[in-house]
């Protein structure tokens, strides 16, 4: 295996926290499985051949199945797993059983499923911060630096973009969801507004004016949306007006999105 290759596995997440993380290699199988042979041109869209794929949490589970599915359609397996090394050592051979081959060391990647992820279960009472990051260092943070690992190896130039901005908000939508049902019972809305673009400093920051200009045309209203615009729904949502409105996402945006 190549050092690109073992530094981007290792990627998925720092073993400070007692984990290892490892990953076996697979090559393609000489021959599909009989399941995907019988139609030519089933096989002929479906073929990996040549593809190199890495599943992380493929030791088990959902993972396990999508390692060993992707070594039926013929592509090259990098079977990650953290600490269960039988469990991984068992779809390593349900994959070689598939046809002959060793071990192969890839310098590329095609294929890359963020299979890892934990569920824990507790009441905001009992909320704890080692509990809240783990959950967040395993399902957010090391998809996104596991992303940001191939993104190199990909053919394509990646563009700057607010895709860490964009996750912070997206888990808070779902944390407010989740909040509405918990403290619903004692009277408590919990509600949050998507305002789409603003004419605020923070939204100017760093763009030139010729791209504010272009983003405000998109709108319907041809125009930025101003503070101003947001702060009343805000009123109405914290009043006893907008006491039956809860675990919502209010876009306001004057149509920006519809």
């Amino acid at each position: 295996m190549t050092s690109t290759m073992a530094s981007f596995l290792n990627a998925v997440r720092p073993n400070g926290n007692g984990t290892t993380h490892n990953r076996l290699t697979v090559p393609a199988p000489a021959k599909m499985n009989k399941a995907f042979s019988a139609s030519s041109t089933f096989l002929a869209t479906t073929s990996l051949l040549g593809k190199v794929a890495v599943v992380t949490g493929s030791s088990r589970g959902i993972g396990a199945a999508i390692a060993k599915c992707l070594g039926e359609h013929g592509a090259n397996v990098v079977v990650n797993y953290v600490n269960d090394i039988e469990a991984a050592n068992d779809v390593v051979q349900a994959i070689l059983s598939q046809g002959k081959g060793g071990a192969i060391a890839f310098g590329r990647i095609d294929i890359l499923v963020l299979n890892s992820g934990i569920m824990g279960s507790k009441t905001l009472a009992e909320l704890d911060e080692p509990f809240f990051t783990s959950h967040f260092d395993t399902n957010v943070r090391a998809p996104l630096f596991m992303a940001k690992a191939v993104a190199p190896l990909l053919p394509s130039p990646v563009t700057p973009n607010a895709l860490v901005y964009l996750a912070t908000k997206g888990a808070i939508e779902q944390i407010s969801r989740v909040l509405a049902k918990d403290l619903g019972a004692r009277g408590i809305t919990v509600n949050t507004i998507s305002p789409g673009p603003v004419d605020t400093p923070l939204f100017r920051e760093g763009k030139p004016q010729s791209i504010i200009d272009s983003i405000a045309k998109q709108n319907p209203s041809r125009r930025l949306g101003e503070p101003d615009d947001i702060a009343p729904i805000v009123g109405f949502l914290a009043s006893q007006a907008g006491q039956w409105i809860n675990g919502q996402n209010i876009r306001v945006n004057g149509g920006f999105v519809v």
